[in-house]
């Protein structure tokens, strides 16, 4: 049994199959209910973003469990099964989780170290869990990814990455504008995700006079409306159809929202206006042609994201932040991988004891009927002795059947005994300090 992520997100598709696939909280219960009630899967869990849509589960077959869940996909979604095979990414064990653990590092997303992330998540773990579908294998990559999340940004500055990319986007405009804020100035933000989400709220602390916000699925820019307007900020919300129209009334209009095709092109631009326009997408959401108008001028956010990759290489190695939360990432997975190794091999520990106290009482029960003259504290001693002896003989291998699963090590057939019973053979050895060894759980 192994974790298997099957998803998509602002990488490997585009928005609007993502908003296809999109699920509220009700969706994303059914979705789960049907996934665990599948044969080989045992446990589901759903992330379902603006810029993401993945399900986690626990299959006994890889092969059948990725069926299911395409399967299930296709039924919730309505999207063909070929489409979406087209667009889908596979993750399965150990790469599932260091998948998750990126994902909720921030490592993964449109906005690199944004924070937004760790609470979807959480979100998405509570609501399976409460829902009945989170088993232990979940329930433990859950918590591992999210004790990887809180560790990048508390001990790493990686969460200033898309902030900084926002913030110097609009010192780049203020400077063209020969501004110091946007007081009395309009700005339209189309896009709701986290990228979006940073442009209104940088835009309203520069003291902008009125956000209009537009988003492909409403319901999410008038959940972006809301956050502004509790902050102060004057709000409007219209249907992404007419943002061209909403060009007309506004001085600078920002579109952070990934999307295949041109949010902004240059016959969409009013006829004698002066507009700031911002691009904060990658790929563009803005035609560079736009830039070609009278009074229009172009902030693209891409060519600053190519500096500052190329201001990164020359950085010492793991010095950045990004290479900082990438080394958290890779030793919070070391230690649940190795958790998990030991975890799957107690099961074997436990039914090879079961076996030796079967022996135990088998050989006790045979021993009282050769010999009946032995009763009371005699045969009872004789018992103590035989399992004392199953005990020490199963110690030395059950320690080492864990130390070994643990570190990931292969043992070949020729030293599996001398391994797992730590024999002293000539030519041969095996030495373990006690530090090394592993922690006894009460599992065990």
């Amino acid at each position: 049994m192994s974790v298997l992520v099957v998803g998509m997100s602002h990488q490997s598709a585009p928005v609007a199959l993502l908003e296809k696939l999109s699920m509220d909280s009700a969706v994303q219960d059914s979705a789960c209910g049907q996934l665990v009630a599948a044969e080989p899967l045992s446990e589901a869990m759903i992330i379902s973003t603006c810029n993401r849509m993945e399900v986690y589960t626990v299959t006994n077959s890889f092969h059948a469990g990725v069926q299911e869940v395409v399967r299930v996909l296709t039924q919730v979604s309505g999207v063909g099964e070929q489409e979406l095979r087209n667009y889908l990414y596979v993750r399965y064990a150990d790469a599932a989780a260091e998948h998750l653990m990126s994902v909720t590092s921030g490592l993964d997303s449109m906005v690199v170290g944004e924070q937004q992330i760790i609470g979807q998540v959480r979100s998405a773990y509570q609501s399976a869990s409460e829902q009945g579908t989170v088993g232990p294998r979940i329930h433990a990559l859950a918590q591992a990814a999210l004790r990887a999340g809180k560790r990048v940004h508390s001990e790493t500055d990686i969460d200033e990455a898309g902030a900084s990319m926002v913030s110097f986007a609009f010192d780049q405009a203020l400077q063209r504008l020969d501004a110091e804020d946007l007081s009395g100035k309009t700005a339209l933000v189309l896009g709701a995700g986290a990228m979006a989400s940073l442009a209104a709220t940088h835009a309203g602390r520069l003291g902008v006079k009125e956000l209009v916000l537009a988003n492909r699925t409403r319901e999410r820019a008038e959940r972006l409306a809301s956050h502004a307007e509790e902050a102060g900020v004057a709000t409007r919300v219209v249907d992404f159809a007419e943002r061209a129209a909403a060009l007309s009334d506004v001085d600078l209009a920002i579109s952070a929202t990934g999307a295949d095709n041109f949010t902004i092109e240059a016959a969409d631009l009013p006829v004698g206006r002066d507009l700031m326009l911002i691009d904060l997408s990658l790929p563009r959401d803005i035609d560079d042609a736009a830039a070609a108008a009278e009074g229009v001028d172009l902030v693209n956010i891409e060519r600053l994201s190519k500096s500052l990759s190329a201001a990164d290489t020359d950085v010492a190695a793991g010095s950045s932040p990004h290479a900082q939360a990438r080394h958290i990432v890779d030793e919070e997975l070391a230690a649940y991988t190795s958790a998990q190794r030991v975890r799957d091999v107690a099961p074997a520990v436990s039914a090879l004891h079961r076996r030796a106290a079967d022996l135990v009482e088998c050989e006790a029960a045979r021993l009282q009927h050769k010999h009946p003259e032995l009763a009371g504290k005699q045969l009872e001693d004789v018992q103590r002795a035989l399992k004392r002896v199953a005990d020490k003989l199963l110690h030395e291998p059950t320690v080492r059947a864990k130390k070994l699963a643990a570190s990931e090590s292969s043992v070949s057939s020729e030293n599996a005994l001398q391994e797992l019973f730590g024999l002293q053979l000539e030519g041969s050895g095996v030495s373990v300090a006690v530090n090394e060894l592993p922690t006894m759980t009460k599992e065990a």
